[in-house]
């Protein structure tokens, strides 16, 4: 990180290394709409892409130094944080002297003059920061906000708003989080991950505590209390004088949900802002988590004095976020669900809500682990929690940032499953776990695919797969 991070109006032109993941592709879309120039590279076609070639942004398919054009010392190389340091452009911009960031740092450039509402924690990021971002636009607020996955409501994941307000997803994957200098904070929860960057579980959970130092003295902070470890850090921050809105289903809450009822794909509940009940919510997307998640967003904006009427018809009108239990579609009486759950928690809270959506059905599992070290240290947890479904097909590994090891593959998790061996099975790849799953689907069933990685091709092609079987 440079120890000043200047304003995005004074980066020159900015080209992004990794431009089509989630996180950079929002930063340049938000670049490109305050009128910036901007150009990114990318190994791969995303479905982030698209949006910014409407907007006039240039973006090479594969890396290589002759990408960065004229850039010189006045401008800025913005890097993904899976960009290895051998990577061509990174290469040619350190020996050209241009300005190299880190994702962090581009995305602290664009907060710059306006007041951020940053949503942290392990689980729950895309989804809360997405429900905060339609409530607020149902009041007409008109924020700029960057989430890590694609709003359905705008089929994107960012845009440069001309209100005050800027939503953020605050990864703490890479310690990013600690760059920014949000007036509020949401804290969803506080559970062991990303170890192979944090080390220690002492550390990551550390790594919130100094979060709270980031946050305005003048602002606040939401923390769901369902989750212990966000539980703690309220109390932490309450010691520390900063003003603290727990959210959940206790009596001690101060926004707090009741009466709630799940019914196929919805949830609703009652609300209630400490002794004063406001009325009933209804969310057209199913899970307990998803209702914490909410009820967070709906708290914070509260808290900053906008109608309950208004936040409640963005959180009721929010459909989703891409891969966070988005149906991708249905074939021979079979349903088709995908989410990007890869941490046991989240798995859990995700074949909860699909049981409801499941109804009488069967609920079939695809799971892909995403990291070695992810899976090393959780595999036996992941298995645990995928016990839940009635079958379940695991995939290897997802490798992403990391190299392979032998002793570590989705083996680990599909030994730890608690079914019938013949209601689990272990595939190597994508195209044998469209196969797997086409032989154990039956009408009435739900296919539900979890993982971080590209397990999310599985469903389309299934779902193409049963076509042709109902068709033969």
């Amino acid at each position: 990180m440079p120890d000043v991070v200047l304003p995005a109006d004074e980066l020159g032109r900015v080209h992004f290394v990794g431009i089509g993941g989630a996180g950079l592709s929002a930063i340049a879309r938000i670049m490109a709409g305050r009128g910036l120039s901007v150009t990114g590279s990318d190994d791969q076609d995303t479905p982030f892409l698209p949006s910014l070639r409407e907007l006039g942004v240039p973006v090479h398919l594969g890396y290589a130094a002759e990408h960065l054009g004229d850039l010189g010392p006045d401008d800025t190389v913005v890097v993904t944080t899976a960009a290895r340091e051998d990577n061509p452009e990174v290469v040619e911009a350190r020996r050209r002297g241009v300005r190299v960031l880190p994702r962090s740092a581009g995305l602290q450039s664009v907060m710059l003059g306006r007041r951020v509402l940053a949503v942290a924690g392990t689980h729950g990021k895309t989804t809360t920061t997405s429900l905060l971002t339609s409530a607020l636009l149902a009041c007409d607020v008109d924020p700029t906000y960057a989430v890590g996955g694609v709003l359905t409501a705008t089929g994107r994941n960012a845009d440069a708003g001309s209100g005050e307000l800027f939503v953020a997803e605050a990864d703490e994957s890479d310690g990013a989080f600690l760059v920014y200098t949000p007036w509020a904070a949401i804290v969803t929860s506080v559970e062991a991950d990303h170890l192979d960057v944090w080390g220690t579980e002492e550390a990551y959970r550390a790594g919130f505590v100094q979060f709270l130092d980031r946050i305005d003295p003048a602002g606040l902070l939401v923390c769901c209390t369902a989750d212990a470890g966000a539980a703690e850090l309220a109390a932490v921050a309450e010691a520390r004088g900063l003003r603290v809105v727990r959210v959940g289903e206790a009596d001690g809450d101060d926004v707090r949900a009741s009466d709630l009822a799940f019914e196929g794909s919805t949830s609703s509940f009652t609300v209630h802002d400490g002794e004063t009940g406001l009325g009933r919510v209804r969310l057209q997307i199913p899970g307990r988590h998803y209702v914490h998640d909410a009820l967070a967003a709906l708290a914070l904006g509260l808290r900053l004095g906008l109608p309950f009427d208004r936040l409640r018809a963005g959180l009721e009108a929010f459909t989703g976020s891409g891969r966070r239990m988005e149906p991708k579609g249905e074939a021979a009486d079979i349903r088709v669900v995908d989410s990007y759950a890869h941490h046991p928690v989240e798995i859990a809270g995700d074949l909860a809500a699909a049981r409801s959506v499941a109804g009488d059905g069967r609920l079939v599992v695809a799971f892909q682990p995403h990291l070695v070290s992810r899976t090393r240290v959780f595999g036996a947890a992941m298995g645990e929690a995928l016990g839940a479904a009635d079958e379940v097909v695991v995939l290897d590994v997802y490798l992403a940032r990391e190299d392979a090891d032998p002793e570590v593959t989705g083996r680990l998790v599909a030994d730890a499953v608690p079914l019938p061996a013949d209601r689990v099975v272990f595939v190597p790849d994508v195209a044998a776990a469209v196969e797997a799953l086409a032989a154990r689907a039956r009408p009435g069933d739900l296919v539900l695919t979890l993982g971080a990685g590209n397990v999310t091709e599985v469903g389309p092609r299934l779902l193409a797969r049963l076509e042709e079987r109902s068709d033969a």
